[in-house]
């Protein structure tokens, strides 16, 4: 996994009445365990990955409960784990990054609120918005709506999370319907503590085993004719009873302030947001005493009316403060309003961006705008002229000192990663043969959108990037290319992308990054990842294992033209490449390009290394740079390779006035430099060394012979 959690599972084992301090996800992870859950899955991928690592790191603590936990192959299956909720009264938990992973589980969602549940369903998504969140700025508020679930936003503290998760089961249960939890990354992050209770073992575990399985009843699966009954449940039933219960348990905070003739009416999870700018406009200290009334919906779906009505009546406004787009919160408040016939005039949009993150300078403008209009004795009073000098000042004084724009500082592959040296391949072959259509896909890979490699016409889904260039590839003279790595291969892109191509008897290249885990979502595991700790369990059950490989499952569904190629091979991987586009056999060409993660790899190593030099043993590790006098100051090293420790520095040379190629102390010692000079056909300016600890006897005569016939002495 990306990191250890050693000490996070630790306090997973927390008993009644003592502190648990940790972040947020964590906290969460604890309250499944007081809520008696039964399972947990997932698919990983920020910001909730540590809830399903945390989870398969403590595989010793969630035995001796009897909690089963399975990472998932993709969100779908993740949803479709649920489906053990809806004839046993057992609590199940997943988990996954949204709305990306919403999207893809949504099948599965649609076909669980249909019959309900009658165990606890919670399903934990990481939703973002604005310039941190990494994927397309949607919502699941939507898939909340049109399926019949209820979704809960809970305020950013550890309390008010872990008494949701818990209330979230009861909830579920009480309207046999599973319930949706967002989180966005500052609540998963947020540092705290809570009195933590006891872990419950659940009654149907992998400890207590049910001797028979449920009896057959057709009323709770989801499948015609009763899917319409199902349908009128929802709503005649399930949501009356989730309204009671929210209502009931006060699940809902209402805060009372000063100026009762306008309120505030905001989502759990921006209220830490809210009382912060609030602070900053001096109507509310760092508790949250505040001056105007707040209603913080820990519950955003269903809204109770009678809730909202109460918080209404006798205003003059109140605003909706509500992130994402569209505004289905400040729809719904409306025609509740208006259904009960009270006039209180209602803000949100008007006033507050339509897209983005609302962070507190952004809410600070928002709710200014709203007091303005609507309490303008305490609008008018929040400019401050000192302040928004004070700013500008500040603005003049970064534009002074920086001289010019800071310069735009993208994400990159990591030093030494193993998917940067295919770019520079295919660079190199697109010298040769000309531009090619490049569908690009979810992952590490997608760096290569930016530049020195500034590859990509599509991005459609995690494993779709075959799948996307289906049609492109009718169209054009030339083949079409996808790249997708291991990852995405088997979230999606072997059924999607790969057999869908062959039933299609499509051509094409598909280009497989196999750098062994999911490495954009913290480097988990895949089925086909080196030593999986997963596969080392099952072979400890079965006495007969193989290692499943991507090149087996191709083999296994029909391609007939693969290759395995090691990405660090850049020659060979032009020549490849160069083959799959020029080669007469049509039909799909996959290369699967080799190379193991090298944060994995640095993570491996690093440990080993330390205990030899502890020990004293001899250690060698090799060492690239550049020689100064030979390099031409061209840079198209630089251009080709991309990595981030080869830059330029001023030559010792005066009469270079151009500066020269350097490698800095970041280097891993990968060698895609000296590939990419070869490969390329570039000025031979590259050197490598071994640089050797403790070296042996050989290694001091070595030394010295060469020392003899270079001028130049080892260290």
């Amino acid at each position: 996994m990306e990191r250890s959690f050693a000490k996070e599972i630790e306090s997973l084992t927390l008993g009644d009445g003592e502190t648990f301090y940790g972040e947020g996800i964590l906290a969460v992870t604890k309250a499944l365990l007081q809520s008696g859950v039964s399972y947990v899955g997932g698919y990983q991928g920020a910001p909730v990955s540590h809830l399903i690592d945390v989870m398969v790191q403590a595989k010793s603590e969630m035995s001796a409960l009897g909690v089963h936990v399975e990472p998932c192959t993709n969100e779908a299956s993740a949803a479709a784990m649920l489906g053990a909720s809806i004839m046993y009264p057992a609590r199940g938990a997943v988990t996954w990054k949204s709305i990306v992973g919403t999207n893809v589980a949504a099948d599965a969602l649609s076909n669980l609120a249909s019959p309900g549940v009658i165990g606890g369903a919670l399903i934990i998504i990481g939703e973002d918005y604005g310039e941190g969140a990494s994927v397309i700025q949607e919502r699941s508020h939507s898939y909340a709506m049109k399926s019949g679930l209820w979704l809960m936003d809970p305020r950013p503290n550890l309390d008010s999370m872990v008494n949701c998760v818990e209330h979230a089961f009861d909830l579920s249960e009480a309207s046999n319907t599973p319930v949706m939890m967002e989180m966005r990354i500052r609540a998963c992050h947020v540092q705290g503590s809570f009195i933590a209770k006891d872990n419950i073992a659940p009654e149907i575990s992998t400890e207590k085993l049910l001797a028979e399985p449920a009896p057959h009843n057709y009323a709770q699966l989801a499948h015609p004719p009763v899917t319409f009954a199902h349908e009128k449940r929802k709503y005649d039933e399930r949501m009356p009873a989730a309204r009671e219960y929210i209502r009931k348990h006060k699940l809902n905070d209402v805060l009372s302030g000063r100026h009762e003739n306008v309120g505030l009416i905001v989502q759990g999870g921006l209220y830490n947001a809210l009382i912060r700018a609030l602070c900053e406009m001096g109507l509310s200290d760092d508790q949250g005493n505040c001056d105007i009334p707040i209603m913080v919906l820990n519950v955003v779906y269903p809204l109770v009316p009678d809730e909202i009505v109460e918080f209404a009546v006798g205003k003059d406004a109140v605003v909706v403060i509500e992130e994402g787009q569209p505004e289905y919160i400040e729809h719904e408040i409306g025609s509740i309003l208006r259904r009960r016939d009270v006039n209180t005039k209602l803000s949100g949009k008007d006033v507050l961006p339509m897209a983005g993150e609302y962070t507190s300078e952004v809410l600070m403008d928002g709710v200014a705008k709203f007091l303005r209009q609507y309490l303008p004795a305490v609008g008018n009073q929040l400019i401050d002229q000192q302040y928004e000098e004070e700013v500008a000042q500040l603005r003049k004084d970064a534009k002074k000192y920086l001289g010019e724009p800071v310069p735009p500082r993208p994400p990159g592959f990591c030093t030494g990663c193993p998917e940067r040296p295919f770019f520079a391949a295919l660079k190199l072959t697109e010298r040769e043969i000309g531009k090619v259509h490049y569908s690009a896909d979810i992952g590490c890979h997608a760096f290569a959108t930016f530049a020195p490699f500034n590859f990509g016409n599509s991005i459609l889904g995690y494993g779709m990037s075959l799948a996307s260039n289906a049609s492109v590839s009718s169209f054009q003279q030339k083949r079409s290319l996808a790249v997708m790595g291991d990852g995405g291969f088997w979230h999606n892109g072997l059924l999607s992308g790969v057999t869908s191509r062959l039933l299609n008897d499509g051509d094409g290249v598909l280009v497989i990054m196999k750098n062994g885990y999911t490495s954009a979502t913290g480097t988990q595991e895949v089925i086909s990842s080196p030593d999986s700790t997963m596969k080392l369990a099952a072979a400890e059950k079965s006495a007969t294992t193989g290692e499943t490989t991507i090149e087996d499952a191709l083999r296994g569904v029909g391609v007939k033209w693969q290759r395995t190629v090691h990405t660090y091979s850049v020659s060979k991987m032009r020549d490849t490449l160069r083959e799959a586009f020029q080669t007469p056999f049509n039909g799909l060409k996959v290369i699967v390009a080799e190379g193991e993660c090298q944060l994995e790899r640095q993570r491996r190593i690093k440990p080993i290394r330390a205990k030899a030099l502890a020990k004293g043993e001899r250690v060698s590790r090799t060492r690239f740079g550049i020689d100064e006098e030979t390099c031409t100051g061209d840079h198209s090293c630089i251009r080709l390779s991309g990595c981030p420790t080869l830059t330029v520095k001023t030559s010792s040379d005066p009469l270079k006035t151009d500066p020269v190629a350097h490698v800095t102390n970041g280097c891993v010692g990968c060698g895609l430099c000296g590939e990419v000079a070869h490969a390329a056909t570039l000025c031979p300016s590259f050197w490598r060394a071994e640089v050797i600890s403790n070296p042996n006897l050989f290694d001091r005569v070595m030394a010295k012979l060469r020392g003899v016939f270079t001028g130049v002495q080892s260290v």
